[in-house]
């Protein structure tokens, strides 16, 4: 592409103009901003040694050569330090012909890499899928697909935490007060009948901690003892001694809470290539801490607890097996990190986890080194800030929670009453109807959480993210929506021509801003897959679709009495619209043919 032409014809500049050669660093090529005249802009400023002459005549000296030595430089201008390049019309116009009809426009070539493996999701088998999951996996299946598109060989895989003390909570709350209901009995979906259990647990368990405070009982002790807590721990334990009926009971729960699970999947499109479940792989993680212990690696103490002291890497003790013998997270962490590792040889492995667990993550690395693990240079935290409401956080114990099917059915009945308030769709059956409240729900929820940076802290606003103007899912699904219109009727007036091309065209404003976004995905879908963030391509998405629903407005199309104008401005819609198509894909949103 252009830039990388520029970078070498720059660097080509310096070592002829002043025989001398610099680090690419020092060679810094960029968008010109909005505000000036050109394309692209040097910064002359690191060049300044080599040149020994001030910025405005280096960029001078420079200028001259990129337009003598570039056919693709038609001018430039300078403003102080910085050199402002215009490229030439010849290459717009090569870029369309050359690309205007690419199925796989902005895909890059596989390479020969090894996998990377990217985790998501996480779910716990206590609780339904919620708000905060729902951002888990979108990011997760969004930055795959990003990786997939930059050439990358990508694993996605689940880890499902299906043991440990909050699962016991819900198993023990419903052995006590569920009078053996279930799912069918209920009329509710497995997971949610799971969740309502861990939240009965809590509401019982401070029931008792209040009755052991009134009875003189320090809080903190009483938070430790209580008779609940106390019998859940007592399970837990069973159940990694293999206790038949605990392990019965763990089973019958989770297999609720799995067909849960796959259902919220299906709805919201993720998908995943393997899942590991923790009940499979804490007893690996089991296994390489009494490795380590051999070795001397880590340290038992006297109530049989074992421990790995990392303060020599400027942290804390870390806690990797219980007085009792039972695992922790950062035990079944090794284990699946190791099984990982034996499955895929991966280059890299991802976890998409929210930012609180920062900690945790350097913990792991600094463990599985210790335990002379190369491989552990390779594991990388993709972490992301909470979602928060309106109202403000979510506390799962407390049910204080946004399940994602409830969310999705609000985000639908948003869409409908959005969409018959403004006449939108009058025309249209009951089923034609649903699919699109269907499409437009899922895009206005995924865009509105994928357009935030990562690392944000976001809060989610269901009316907003549905508004058919602004930075949202519908507006660019209803702008694909018209490109397809224009393209529909253009065949049926027999006006579309495949693989039209142009030479010497003389392009207009409009046209030619279009045609600078599009040559600009193939480079925001590499930056994408470099940073692992969706937003990247959400909001280049957002501009595209900004930027030629002003052309459409300015720009006369299917009645342009120019051919020669009128044939590539529909060439230009169509490609347009499969750009805003194949980058939507890539967040996991589909756009609609009509609206």
């Amino acid at each position: 592409m252009i830039e990388q032409l520029l970078l070498d014809t720059l660097l080509k500049a310096v070592q002829d103009l002043y025989k001398q050669d610099i680090p690419v660093k020092l060679a810094q090529v960029q968008k010109t901003r909005p505000e000036f005249k050109g394309d692209y802009t040097i910064v002359v400023f690191p060049l300044l040694r080599s040149s020994k002459k001030g910025p405005e005549q280096t960029a001078e000296e420079i200028g001259s050569f990129m337009v003598t030595n570039l056919k693709e430089v038609s001018s430039y201008n300078i403003i102080k330090g910085f050199l402002n390049l215009s490229i030439a019309s010849n290459y717009w116009a090569n870029f369309f012909n050359e690309n205007s009809n690419k199925i796989d426009f902005g895909k890059h070539s596989l390479n020969n890499n090894a996998p990377i493996v990217v985790e998501y999701s996480s779910p716990n088998t206590n609780k339904p899928l919620h708000l905060g999951h729902v951002r888990n996996n979108l990011l997760g299946w969004s930055v795959s697909q990003i990786l997939e598109n930059s050439g990358q060989k990508v694993a996605k895989v689940n880890l499902v935490n299906d043991r440990g003390i909050h699962i016991c909570k819900s198993m023990l709350a419903w052995k006590k007060w569920g009078d053996n209901i279930t799912p069918e009995s209920s009329n509710k979906k497995g997971d949610s009948l799971v969740g309502d259990y861990y939240v009965l647990f809590d509401k019982k368990n401070k029931e008792e901690i209040s009755a052991l405070i009134a009875d003189g009982i320090d809080k903190d002790e009483a938070t430790k003892s209580t008779s609940l807590l106390l019998e859940a721990k007592t399970m837990l334990k069973e159940w990694e001694d293999g206790k038949e009926d605990v392990r019965k009971l763990w089973s019958t729960m989770n297999s609720w809470v799995y067909s849960g699970f796959d259902t919220t999947y299906a709805r919201m499109g993720i998908d995943f290539d393997k899942i590991y479940y923790e009940s499979e792989t804490y007893l690996l993680g089991k296994k390489l801490v009494v490795e380590g212990l051999k070795l001397g690696v880590f340290f038992s103490k006297e109530d049989g607890s074992v421990w790995c002291d990392l303060s020599e890497d400027g942290l804390d003790e870390k806690l990797l097996l219980r007085a009792d013998g039972t695992s922790v997270y950062m035990t079944q962490d090794l284990g699946t990190a190791q099984l990982r590792y034996d499955d895929y040889h991966p280059s890299e492995l991802i976890y998409v986890v929210g930012n609180e667990q920062n900690y945790h993550f350097d913990v792991l690395k600094l463990i599985l080194k210790k335990l002379g693990k190369s491989w552990a240079q390779y594991i990388s935290h993709l972490n992301y800030g909470m979602v928060e409401l309106p109202h403000g956080k979510m506390k799962s114990r407390e049910g204080n929670v946004v399940d994602a099917d409830d969310l999705m059915d609000e985000m639908y009945e948003t869409a409908r009453k959005t969409s018959e308030e403004l006449g939108k769709f009058d025309d249209l059956s009951e089923a034609e109807a649903d699919k699109l409240y269907n499409m437009l729900s899922l895009g206005a929820l995924k865009y509105f959480i994928l357009k935030v940076d990562p690392k944000k802290t976001m809060t989610f606003n269901p009316v907003e993210s549905i508004d058919f103007n602004g930075n949202t899912g519908p507006f660019i699904q209803y702008t694909h929506a018209r490109i397809r219109s224009i393209v529909r009727k253009s065949k049926e007036a027999n006006m579309f021509q495949e693989g039209i091309v142009i030479n010497n065209y003389n392009f207009e404003e409009k046209e030619l801003s279009i045609i600078k976004l599009l040559h600009d995905f193939p480079v925001i879908t590499k930056q994408s897959a470099a940073l692992l963030s969706p937003a990247l391509i959400a909001n280049y998405t957002y501009e595209l679709a900004r930027e030629y629903n002003q052309f459409y407005h300015e720009v006369v199309i299917l009645k342009e009495a120019d051919i020669i104008k009128r044939n590539f401005r529909i060439a230009l819609s169509e490609f347009t619209g499969n750009t805003i198509k194949s980058a939507m894909a890539l967040l996991g949103i589909q756009v609609p043919e009509r609206m």
